[in-house]
């Protein structure tokens, strides 16, 4: 497994298996888990390169959220990436050039859910990732569904631009008590922990309502609110999983997400609703 610090080394390195090899990417921050493992093992048969780059991306993060604080262990990272058959790591100290001045916005998905309190962080996410692609030069890569509106927004992105790139989501991966993994996890005390693990309950509850027979969108985030444990709750809602817009009712397939914080750290999670036909 080679280990590329620059975008200098990255791009010679794609050129070498440019057209010879299917390369995929598994784009990271960094204090890996097990839910980027499973990324690396859902990749690793569809290509014949594999590729995990490590950046904590400055443009995503907000006034006072945690880019200084985000955890990190390169070490570990890289153990777990040879671990699950990567072939390169990248980890740039810096992935901009001077004088970037290019920005990449998706319209319409971004402004709910996440973008209405984080008005930055997709634009940063779009950035980062239509850079990576560039630079790795990849033919699929994996992103999860725990941060479900980042994946619809990228598939949005790499089909309005026409990006020559294969999306594939990956399923949130649970510890066994059912709290999805998270980086951020790390930030949580004991008794926090335990609190968190309201939001998968809360939205377990959404599922087993409407298997039940109950398809009112009030009465669900009703129910799920009831439910939840935290110090603040950004939004639990309902939607339509293409467009990501609010729905009245559970008449098909829909999406329940929520974003809640305990102490100072944001944890968010979401499951798949649908209505018997």
């Amino acid at each position: 497994m080679e280990v590329l610090d620059t975008s200098e080394a990255m791009t010679a390195w794609a050129a070498a298996r440019r057209g010879r090899v299917r390369v995929g990417l598994v784009p990271t921050m960094g204090f890996l888990h097990a839910g980027h493992a499973s990324l690396l093992d859902l990749l690793r048969p569809r290509c014949e390169a594999l590729v995990v780059s490590i950046y904590v991306n400055p443009l995503q993060f907000g006034a006072g959220e945690d880019l200084d604080r985000y955890p990190r262990d390169l070490e570990g990272d890289l153990a777990l990436c040879a671990a699950h058959g990567a072939d390169a790591v990248f980890t740039p100290a810096s992935l901009y050039p001077p004088g970037h001045a290019t920005r990449v916005r998706v319209e319409g998905l971004t402004e709910g859910l996440c973008g209405a309190s984080r008005p930055v962080h997709f634009e940063g996410v779009t950035t980062v990732v239509a850079r990576l692609f560039g630079l790795v030069g990849c033919d699929v890569a994996a992103f999860g569904e725990k941060d479900f509106q980042q994946l619809q927004v990228l598939r949005r992105m790499t089909a309005d631009l026409a990006l020559p790139v294969e999306i594939v989501g990956g399923p949130i991966v649970r510890d066994a008590d059912g709290l999805a993994l998270s980086s951020r996890n790390a930030y949580l005390d004991p008794a926090q922990r335990a609190r968190a693990l309201s939001l998968s309950r809360a939205l377990r509850a959404l599922q087993d309502a409407v298997v039940a027979g109950e398809h009112d969108v009030a009465a669900l985030t009703a129910l799920g609110r009831g439910l939840l444990d935290v110090d603040a709750l950004d939004y639990l809602e309902v939607v339509d999983p293409q467009t990501l817009r609010p729905v009245a009712r559970v008449d098909g397939e829909a999406r329940a997400l929520v974003a809640a914080s305990l102490g100072a750290t944001r944890l968010i999670d979401n499951v798949a609703l649908a209505a018997a036909p």
